[in-house]
């Protein structure tokens, strides 16, 4: 039995598929409107938000009978290449192969021709990676091209890259995927998929993605492993070592009526599960922010239902601007604790605690 999981059977084909990264489809398709294609491009930004696969859809482009960024879908560079099979694009994981014997073969190949294609195109993942020799062997390729060949560089850590590459290159900073754009995006594909999803269950997938939207189809097709078929809210927050808004809400109102006893009742309660407490903080942390976008913009709109918009109104009433923003300051130099102590329920507690008595 074959399974394609999510991340690889819901890969963009074209550019007009690709999430959140407008900027990056308006400029190409400038670029081959003007037919101004440049012979080396760095693709920049955290993981999962799209390098290698934008990458690989120029790729696609600049071989396609169209010969345009609307791509055919249909010929054989395009087929191939969606297939991972295509002669002329080659893949290069500097993470793995960064010595100069590499690159050297790089370009000794370089000075031939496409077999198939118009281009003949290298894609070097992680480019930041290569040795000092290797960067400087690839320079000379790189200044003086011939015109048969493309370079696309990807990597998450641009600042790593030698200046004499970067200022030969056209460089593209891709953003982290909005938590909004990842929400509809899951929804349209679990609607395709025709799989059953709590809407609740899908904005915490969505969040503890954080903008990369490879991590939050992964976590969807974990999610609905988990489910026997569905994506069911308490099953997802047990899987993710999440508290839900409820909980979080009641832990917060405590804080407020200064119930102590019943605060540590709730945490010993929730350290029983899977937590994760930089995870729980974190939430904390988003729950007081817009606590404080409540009480400034009232009306702003946000991702909750009409229980928890409720109690998060009477929560902003109760305190006031500059509390609430102490309180956030308290948890952010708790937080800062809490990556270095092993015993991480006890961190968290000291803080709630600094939180009652402030």
């Amino acid at each position: 039995m074959t399974y394609k999981p999510l991340v690889l059977k819901w890969r963009p084909k074209c550019f007009n598929d690709l999430v959140g990264q407008d900027h990056i489809v308006s400029a190409f398709t400038n670029a081959f409107n003007l037919n101004r294609i440049h012979h080396a491009y760095i693709f920049s930004g955290s993981y999962g938000i799209g390098k290698t696969t934008i990458a690989r859809l120029l790729a696609k482009s600049l071989n396609c009978i169209n010969n345009s960024i609307n791509v055919c879908n249909t010929c054989d560079a395009c087929l191939e290449i969606q297939n991972n099979c295509f002669v002329d694009l080659i893949e290069f994981d500097a993470a793995s192969s960064s010595g100069i014997d590499n690159i050297k073969e790089l370009i000794e190949n370089a000075q031939y021709f496409p077999v198939k294609g118009k281009f003949k195109i290298y894609l070097i993942d992680e480019v930041h990676m290569l040795s000092r020799s290797s960067f400087n062997a690839l320079l000379k390729i790189i200044e003086e091209p011939p015109l048969h060949i493309k370079f696309l560089l990807a990597t998450t850590e641009y600042n790593k890259i030698p200046k004499v590459i970067t200022s030969r290159c056209l460089h593209f900073n891709l953003v982290k995927i909005d938590i909004d754009k990842i929400i509809l995006y899951l929804k349209a594909i679990l609607a395709k998929e025709q799989i059953f999803f709590d809407e609740q269950a899908i904005i915490y997938i969505a969040n503890t993605a954080n903008g990369s939207l490879r991590d939050a189809l992964n976590l969807t097709d974990q999610a609905i492993i988990f489910g026997k078929g569905k994506i069911v809210l308490n099953v997802v927050v047990t899987m993710l070592g999440i508290i839900d808004n409820n909980q979080l809400i009641l832990i917060i109102e405590l804080i407020i009526s200064n119930n102590v006893n019943q605060l540590i009742d709730v945490i010993d309660s929730i350290s029983k599960n899977n937590i994760n407490w930089e995870q729980f903080l974190i939430d904390i942390l988003l729950l007081l922010h817009n606590i404080l976008l409540i009480k400034i913009i009232p009306n702003y709109n946000f991702n909750y239902n009409k229980n928890i918009l409720f109690r998060l109104s009477n929560i902003s009433k109760s305190l006031s601007t500059s509390i609430i923003k102490d309180y956030i300051n308290l948890i952010l130099n708790g937080y800062k604790e809490l990556l270095i102590v092993n015993n991480k329920k006890l961190v968290v507690e000291i803080i709630l605690l600094k939180l009652i008595n402030y």
